[in-house]
């Protein structure tokens, strides 16, 4: 099945072909969870704006995200943001061009995760203070009194994400939706397959727990429960050894995609049911067509008085 990557592939042709040819350019592109970004020539054609627009931005902006992607775009950093849009950069397409190759690649690239550094600065926070509780932790050997807060990030319409750092592992919490009956069928069992892969084979994994309309006992203070609510609940616990500093940004990248890739695969499955039974819609008409007398014109024959009729 397609493994959802975190780049935007439309952000890196765009810039690919910028940096060979600069011409001017008006171009609003779109990404997942809302997130747009708008690549413009305000001024020339080698100077290039980028701008992003996030739904969750309000939320993220408790957490430094613009320290964040100063840190990382802190050389194409500008004054002023664009009007409608949270966070601009400011390219010089002739100043790039004298670059390597490889430098080039490299700003495509950073550029093309514009979107996954934005969500990844909260996820960070966390996994800091997870550290500092299992720094006490070690220290005293008695588990510290967790007063971190849950993290929550309102990234889709009614749909959010929940952090809650420990001093032994960060819990990572998807609300999410289902629209229609078929899609809480499929939901469950993908669910199940993730549960039942880390029992088989996969040890190294994290746990997986999935609850419906009623919310995990962390945020169970954060929502109000509803008979009649909709939602479902995905939980990821984390453990040590998905948090230390080799592993942290693949954690990062992966767990930021699971709602897109669970919601991308469910469609898919019902498009591969779909055209399976349109096949044996098909394979059923050929027999019917088969079972059709060859020769429909009537022949006339003689009984043994000599009377005649027509026999088809």
């Amino acid at each position: 099945m397609l493994q959802l990557q975190s780049d935007n592939l439309l952000i890196k042709k765009t810039l690919t072909e910028l940096f060979e040819t600069p011409q001017n350019v008006d171009r609003i592109v779109s990404d997942f969870d809302y997130t747009t970004y708008h690549l413009s020539t305000p001024e020339s054609k080698t100077k290039l704006l980028v701008s992003i627009n996030s739904k969750s931005w309000k939320d993220l902006s408790k957490y430094d995200v613009t320290g964040k992607l100063n840190s990382i775009y802190g050389q194409f950093q500008t004054d002023t943001v664009e009007p409608g849009y949270n966070y601009s950069i400011y390219l010089d397409l002739e100043e790039i061009a004298s670059k390597s190759k490889e430098e080039q690649l490299e700003i495509i690239d950073q550029i093309s995760l514009l979107k996954r550094n934005t969500l990844a600065a909260p996820f960070e926070q966390a996994f800091d203070e997870y550290e500092e509780l299992n720094a006490k932790y070690q220290e005293t050997g008695i588990e510290p009194e967790n007063s971190s807060s849950i993290i929550e990030i309102n990234y889709r319409d009614e749909e959010s994400i929940y952090i809650k750092p420990s001093f032994d592992r960060v819990t990572v919490i998807f609300s999410t939706i289902f629209k229609d009956e078929t899609d809480k069928i499929f939901g469950k069992v993908f669910l199940q397959e993730f549960v039942d892969a880390r029992k088989r084979a996969v040890q190294n994994a994290p746990q997986v727990l999935y609850s419906h309309r009623e919310p995990p006992l962390e945020i169970r203070d954060l929502i109000k429960f509803s008979p009649n609510e909709q939602k479902g609940y995905v939980t990821f616990v984390l453990f040590p050894r998905h948090l230390v500093q080799q592993k942290r940004y693949n954690t990062i990248s992966h767990i930021q995609l699971f709602r897109n890739y669970f919601h991308y695969h469910i469609k898919c499955s019902k498009a591969y049911m779909h055209s399976r039974m349109r096949f044996r819609v098909n394979q059923y008409l050929k027999v019917l067509n088969r079972a059709k007398p060859e020769n429909d014109e009537a022949v006339e024959r003689k009984t043994a008085t000599g009377r005649r009729f027509l026999e088809r």
